[in-house]
């Protein structure tokens, strides 16, 4: 639990009593002016303990997931027997890198190319090869 006690959680528990603090709070207001006869104050009444709820609950996730990232791994079980003709199964890692595949680009069914395609492509390698040319500078 000591590790709940540096200076940056002390910060973030003092946040969450104030932030709770505030909202229940202001839930109490609300609730003295829907009393006073104001009508639109009674939905406010109802939201600011639901925001004191939600700070209490990313505070208590935040709190749980401090304490199980710091808590030593759990001791692996018995390794796998390996059996005689028995294949090594490879382990799975669980995140994968994308593979990037260099596609060809497609051609046409017909073998004929689409003319305004060709001219758009001209268009687009006109304005690679001047980057700081507008497209109203193009001269085809």
């Amino acid at each position: 639990m000591e590790r709940l006690w540096t200076p940056a959680w002390i910060v973030r528990h003092v946040a969450m009593v104030v932030l709770v603090a505030g909202c229940l709070g202001m839930g109490w207001w609300q609730v003295t002016r829907a009393a006073g006869g104001n009508a639109i104050s009674f939905g406010y009444a109802i939201e600011w303990p639901v925001f004191a709820g939600f700070v209490i609950f990313v505070w208590w996730r935040e709190v749980r997931q401090a304490l199980r990232a710091t808590d030593p791994a759990p001791p692996a079980g018995p390794a796998p027997s390996v059996t005689a003709g028995a294949e090594p199964v490879a382990a799975t890692p669980a995140v994968r890198r994308p593979v990037r595949v260099v596609r060809a680009p497609a051609v046409p069914a017909d073998g004929a190319d689409d003319a305004e395609l060709a001219a758009y492509n001209r268009y687009l390698s006109w304005l690679n090869a001047n980057p700081g040319a507008r497209p109203g500078d193009y001269p085809g």
